[in-house]
């Protein structure tokens, strides 16, 4: 249906759009605005988007290895 290299670059941009999002709910938004410093939100922040991004990470491992064992296995047919 489409091609390995579509498929490539597709989840490359995909996973490329998550570098400069924001995740943070609207009380921890509310609280951290707040204050003067703004390391703490930066902070709360990183930690959000780093929980947010690992289960993708570990999903998408999983999945390549199994593309991996279904493609060598059709090659030595």
């Amino acid at each position: 249906m489409y091609s390995i290299k579509t498929k490539i670059i597709v989840t490359i941009v995909a996973l490329l759009a998550f570098l400069q999002t924001d995740a943070q709910c609207a009380m921890c938004r509310a609280v951290l605005e707040s204050e003067q410093g703004q390391s703490t939100a930066e902070g709360v922040n990183n930690g959000i988007v780093y929980l947010m991004v690992i289960p993708y990470i570990l999903v998408g491992g999983i999945g390549f290895m199994i593309y991996w064992k279904y493609l060598r296995k059709k090659k030595a047919r």
